[in-house]
């Protein structure tokens, strides 16, 4: 897991430096793979599903992020958001025979993203969602499809090196994520805020000391701002990106598990990281393997 950190956090800095090479984080003209949208694909599943529905229906809502260069990114003139957790959005729909132009993306943040599968606002939440004990008491997750680590975003003249040195220091993350919960336990005071766009404009102006969230997204912003912030710290935790799901269906568990093992077999998965996280050119990691569904 070491190395795979390590191929991730490689990955991120190249992709944060191509990023700031073209001048613009999000607005890349990059639509991503082609997928293979299944013919007749309602047949293959089970009356009374929700893919059955799904696929009856011809579209999807899945909410993503659409603040995070690399992961889920979607600027004011995009017509759709770019990023790893989109490309996986892709993949599944086009399982169920829904075209990339057929799916309802919706924008979500941390805070929310439990509220909108529980109340149906979207079927699925693929937002950089890491896997947890809390989490799955209260929606399904499977997965995960990715696998990063909690860094710290500082101004570049800050003194803070070590993760010791947040102790008595206010760090900021977006409200309901785990890297807050991540970061008192380090002795920081948390401040939550709904959008990772806002935290940075704290640690910009000096309202709080540092940010902290995966290493991949603060590289993005470090990127965007190269003489004023820096990344600092070695991973210091291990986030499983999931994909959630109601569990009013349960059943999607292993339809999705199935789908995203299929891309990872038959490249997809690869291909998808190569023109998101991995468009610099690096190594494509290792899929991480999936927890089995209960």
């Amino acid at each position: 897991m070491r190395l795979n950190r390590l191929k991730v956090a490689a990955a991120a800095v190249l992709v944060a430096s191509t990023l700031a090479a073209c001048g613009d984080a999000g607005n890349d003209d990059d639509k991503g793979i082609e997928v293979d949208v299944k013919t007749d694909a309602a047949s293959q599943f089970d009356e009374g599903t929700r893919m059955r529905e799904l696929a009856d229906d011809g579209n999807i809502k899945i909410g993503v992020k659409y603040d995070q260069p690399g992961i889920g990114f979607k600027g004011a003139t995009d017509d759709a958001p770019a990023g790893f957790d989109p490309e996986m959005g892709k993949v599944l729909a086009a399982s169920l025979g829904i075209a990339p132009e057929d799916i309802t993306w919706v924008e979500t943040i941390s805070a929310n993203r439990e509220s909108f599968l529980q109340k149906g606002e979207v079927d699925l939440v693929i937002a950089s969602y890491s896997i947890t004990d809390e989490r799955k008491q209260v929606v399904g997750q499977a997965g995960p499809y990715y696998v990063t680590g909690q860094q710290l975003l500082v101004k570049s003249d800050s003194k803070i090196a070590s993760l010791d040195d947040v102790k008595g220091t206010e760090v900021c993350s977006v409200t309901g994520s785990t890297s807050l919960d991540n970061i008192e336990k380090a002795g920081a005071t948390p401040r939550g805020f709904d959008t990772y766009s806002e935290c940075v404009d704290q640690v910009l102006n000096g309202s709080v000391d540092a940010m902290t969230t995966d290493g991949a997204i603060l590289l993005g912003y470090a990127a965007e701002h190269p003489d004023e912030l820096k990344v600092v710290v070695d991973p210091f935790s291990e986030e499983r990106y999931g994909v959630g799901y109601s569990l009013d269906h349960p059943e999607m568990c292993q339809w999705i598990e199935d789908t995203i093992k299929a891309a990872q077999d038959d490249g997809d998965w690869a291909k998808a990281f190569e023109v998101t996280l991995g468009k610099s050119g690096v190594d494509t990691p290792e899929p991480p393997a999936m927890d089995p569904c209960a």
